[in-house]
């Protein structure tokens, strides 16, 4: 054979190569979104555009559209725009709206169980959060939720809550009481909270503000991130680092809604919700850290319940989370009690 003749059938080998390459390439990605419909995805939250959250949000509808090739849209809405975390939480039972992300407490009033998430003091830092709601018992209760009208898709972080107040700093447990304190719409934060000696009042998430601004309560309690994006320092001079809870968010889509999708479709959804699972927890994390700078910088008078304190709420509440425990279910307590052990023993 010529050497040219050898230049000429090399060539054509790798023509032939590359031309194969971009092809497997090219049915790899339309595996991926081959059943997808072109479809708009109304996608709504309470909390502000530049939370974490509101973030991860965006950060998810880019890469459903990346995925699906632009065929499915998601359209974000900020700021409550579409209600209270409770009314998109029917909004998607009833079908009138696809996806939302809401914390864990709005969610207890369907499915007890999901209280759990609202005893004191549950997990000692995030890792042990995370190993505990991407493990067996987290997945078992994001599955309860497919008989409810809901499809609980994975968790993403609200975090560790903190107390602000606008009457006195808060640096032992008895300083609390009296305090009127917005708490979330659930038994097990007003049972908590009343049972420190607070005049817990439950209230959604979009009408705190002005309840603060106005005095109408006293304080509230949130993660350090949302204390700072809903600019609650402007009419709460006091914050304690008390970490009393750590709540998750539960990323939900109307099961209506996701029973008229393609495999590939969810496929999609599911792809993305992961991906932005890690982006968004990263992103919580983060923004903690500089949430606090920026809450002293504003003037904010911090204090914080050191661990002998924390030993003396859970003694006080003692009697209080042997009855919670009751009403929530005591193996699924259990299990995630367990769960967290194993967590925090992991190295």
């Amino acid at each position: 054979m010529s050497v040219l003749l050898k230049k000429k059938f090399n060539l054509k080998n790798i023509v032939v190569g590359l031309t194969a390459a971009a092809a497997l390439g090219l049915a790899s990605h339309s595996a991926l979104a081959k059943d997808v419909k072109t479809r708009i995805v109304r996608f709504g939250y309470g909390l502000a555009d530049d939370s974490p959250a509101g973030q991860a949000t965006r950060y998810f509808a880019d890469e459903v559209k990346r995925l699906s090739d632009g065929k499915i849209n998601v359209k974000t809405y900020g700021n409550g725009a579409l209600g209270s975390d409770e009314q998109m939480q029917n909004a998607l039972i009833g079908g009138s709206q696809e996806m939302t992300f809401v914390s864990t407490a709005p969610l207890a009033g369907m499915v007890k169980e999901f209280g759990v998430f609202d005893l004191p003091f549950l997990f000692d830092n995030d890792k042990v959060a995370d190993y505990v709601l991407d493990g067996p018992e987290g997945k078992k209760l994001l599955d309860s939720l497919t008989g409810k009208g809901l499809i609980g898709l994975v968790y993403w972080e609200n975090g560790f809550r903190n107390i602000t107040n606008s009457r006195h700093e808060i640096s032992k447990a008895g300083d609390i009481k009296g305090i009127k304190l917005r708490v979330m719409q659930n038994q097990v934060a007003l049972s908590v909270f009343n049972g420190l000696g607070a005049n817990a009042i439950p209230m959604p998430f979009t009408e705190l503000f002005t309840a603060l601004e106005t005095k109408t309560i006293d304080g509230q309690e949130n993660p350090l991130s949302t204390i700072q994006t809903s600019k609650f320092y402007e009419v709460q001079p006091y914050l304690t680092i008390s970490n009393h809870v750590y709540t998750p968010f539960v990323l939900l889509a109307s099961k209506k809604w996701w029973d008229g999708l393609s495999g590939d479709e969810k496929g999609i959804i599911q792809t993305a919700a992961a991906d932005a699972q890690q982006f968004q927890r990263k992103t919580s994390r983060d923004a903690a850290i500089s949430s606090l700078a920026y809450l002293k910088d504003k003037g904010l008078k911090v204090s914080e319940f050191s661990t002998a304190e924390k030993e003396k709420i859970r003694d006080a509440l003692a009697p209080i989370l042997a009855d919670l425990t009751v009403k929530i279910g005591e193996p699924t307590v259990t299990a995630i009690l367990a769960e967290a052990k194993k967590g925090q023993d992991q190295k």
